[in-house]
């Protein structure tokens, strides 16, 4: 199992980043042999931190590196700040081209990995979990499918705000800096929902979709109102629910689970 850490200039967000690289490459025959997952060429998963998180949280936080070599996945976890993995015109960075297009670009490259989408998945946790579904729906070309976790999608709170709202995670200023002047949120790339709406209405295929979300998490009625979202527009998903706060303790109960959901045909 090598376990990297790449350091390198990304031209979408116009300086170095890093991310870290789980490759189960050079395991033991024993643990290859009878496994129907190394039957085919190693898939890529993309997974994506929370806000003030990193792109060490999911190798600190679950199990990932040894459902790597169990499951024959290419993880690759790179750093978003707290950008929502959202494109930011201000600054120049571009978070969604970042995750959707380069860095998987770029891991192919260094690595040899597949390119196929049916081979390209991403995930996420909180923030990331947001940006997961709308990275996949930004690109939907490039990923198949989607693991979500206790999914950030506070997109129609932000459309609500104004400058006198009171929020204990940021201000209105962050806010309106991320998601762009929040009136004009319901209409915008930066909303899963009108990403949705969109590739509904050119027929194109969506990504399928996991989420989970635990019963005690404070996002819980966000992932609902979400899901009703995809229910009313005929959208299929999976979805899984329990006993469980915004942590890593509820990602890791359910993330076999989200495991099988990518290998399924």
């Amino acid at each position: 199992m090598a376990i990297c850490t790449i350091e390198y200039f990304s031209n979408k967000l116009r300086q170095f980043t890093k991310f870290k690289a789980i490759l189960p490459n050079d395991l033991p025959p024993e643990m290859v042999a009878g496994n129907p997952h190394f039957q085919r060429p190693m898939q890529t998963l993309i997974l994506l931190h929370g806000y003030s998180g990193s792109e060490t949280d999911w190798l600190y936080n679950t199990q990932i590196s040894a459902l790597a070599g169990r499951y024959n996945l290419a993880i690759l976890c790179p750093n978003g700040g707290n950008s929502f993995y959202l494109d930011g015109p201000e600054t120049g960075r571009q978070y969604g081209a970042f995750v959707g297009e380069e860095l998987p670009d770029y891991a192919a490259r260094l690595f040899g990995l597949s390119r196929d989408r049916a081979d390209t998945f991403i995930g996420g946790f909180s923030m990331g979990g947001f940006g997961a579904i709308h990275t996949a729906l930004q690109y939907p070309e490039r990923f198949s499918k989607v693991i979500s976790f206790s999914a950030a999608l506070i997109h129609r709170r932000v459309a609500a705000m104004t400058p006198e709202t009171q929020d204990p995670i940021a201000n209105y200023a962050y806010y309106r800096h991320i998601f762009q002047e929040p009136a004009n949120l319901p209409a915008s790339v930066n909303n899963p929902e009108y990403l949705t709406d969109a590739l509904l209405a050119r027929g194109t295929p969506l990504p399928q979709l996991f989420l989970a979300v635990g019963f005690s998490d404070f996002l819980y009625e966000d992932n609902q109102s979400f899901l009703r979202f995809l229910s009313d527009r005929g959208v299929n998903y999976r979805y899984a629910e329990g006993p469980g706060v915004h942590d890593f303790q509820f990602v890791s109960a359910h993330l076999e689970e989200a495991l099988d959901f990518l290998k399924e045909v």
